[in-house]
């Protein structure tokens, strides 16, 4: 008797294909095809292609009114798109809001606190509204106050708390249901240096844990210290993505050696990493005979460089 294969699974009417995802393999996580945000006159977001890989921190860099909080807030349910497609952990925002918002934390611009509560009541408020069982609540609220640095404060009114505390109490809430990916627009802004210091840090934390960040900011010097990935926006246009070095290659070298010899003389050299420096300066010692070096510097560029480079069009 001859076997014969079974039929294939059925799939749901309201199933979303998986959209291909990122150039080197990754998974993604999150993937927009097409997207589009029209208001009257003006289009917030034309025909975005985005992925970000599960695992990564994946910073979005833009000026004000580029579309970053647009893109939040579709991949997030709040708002629906003119056109294309948008993809979280494998469904699409518009048709199937409750499953993105199991796996969703997002955390806005602005501060969503409620300041009459106090802090362990405000988390305990919103793993309500999850619908995280109550006998779970004492453990949960002591992980996450443990995990943003607030276990001191959990008797303290929201009130009474310094920006950066009630930032930190804001990314709690946002992982109250221990969803997969954290959406964060402009988190760290108006923050002081050592908040934000802080704040680096305990994102670091969180995607050591295995969360998935994707986070806008202002502070394009933080966001190349703490990303793995970055896409650059202008107008609600994708202009460039990938990882960091990537980007920065588009430069021309994200790494310059510039020496200046006792002749007075310069040149200046490419290099890819410290390993090539060391190579390159004992060619120069020995092959460069008669001028001898009073000078070896090393110049790097920046997501400041690439910004200003491909949103003046140097850049495609």
């Amino acid at each position: 008797m001859t076997e014969t294969a079974p039929p294939p699974a059925p799939v749901a009417d309201d199933a979303t294909p998986p959209p291909p995802g990122p150039p080197d393999g990754r998974l993604a996580l999150v993937s927009t095809r097409g997207l589009t945000k029209v208001y009257g006159r003006l289009t917030a977001l034309h025909h975005l292609d985005l992925d970000v890989p599960q695992g990564a921190v994946y910073g979005i860099i833009g000026p004000n009114g580029a579309g970053k909080s647009t893109t939040f807030a579709i991949l997030s349910t709040l708002l629906k798109p003119t056109a294309g497609t948008a993809t979280v952990c494998g469904f699409d925002p518009t048709r199937q809001p409750k499953e993105v918002r199991r796996r969703l934390g997002y955390m806005p611009d602005v501060m969503g606190v409620y300041e009459r509560l106090r802090v362990d009541e405000y988390l305990q408020f919103h793993a309500a509204a999850y619908g995280v069982p109550r006998n779970q609540w004492t453990e949960l609220i002591e992980g996450l106050l443990e995990l943003v640095d607030l276990d001191v404060k959990r008797d303290a009114m929201v009130d009474s708390l310094s920006r950066g505390m009630k930032q930190r109490l804001s990314l709690a809430r946002a992982m109250v249901h221990d969803p997969d990916l954290l959406i964060l627009d402009e988190p760290a802004s108006g923050l002081d240096p050592r908040a934000r210091i802080e704040f680096r840090l305990l994102l670091a934390e969180l995607q050591r844990l295995g969360k998935t960040i994707l986070i806008s900011s202002h502070i394009l010097a933080e966001l190349q210290q703490m990303c793995t990935d970055i896409a650059v926006i202008e107008a609600g246009r994708l202009l460039a993505a990938g990882t960091p070095n990537e980007i920065l290659s588009r430069l021309g070298s994200a790494r310059r050696a510039t020496v200046r010899f006792l002749d007075g003389t310069e040149a200046e050299y490419p290099v890819a990493d410290e390993a090539e420096q060391a190579v390159l300066l004992k060619r120069l010692m020995t092959e460069e005979e008669g001028r001898e070096i009073v000078e070896f510097k090393v110049v790097t560029h920046d997501l400041e460089d690439l910004f200003l480079q491909i949103t003046e069009g140097i850049v495609q």
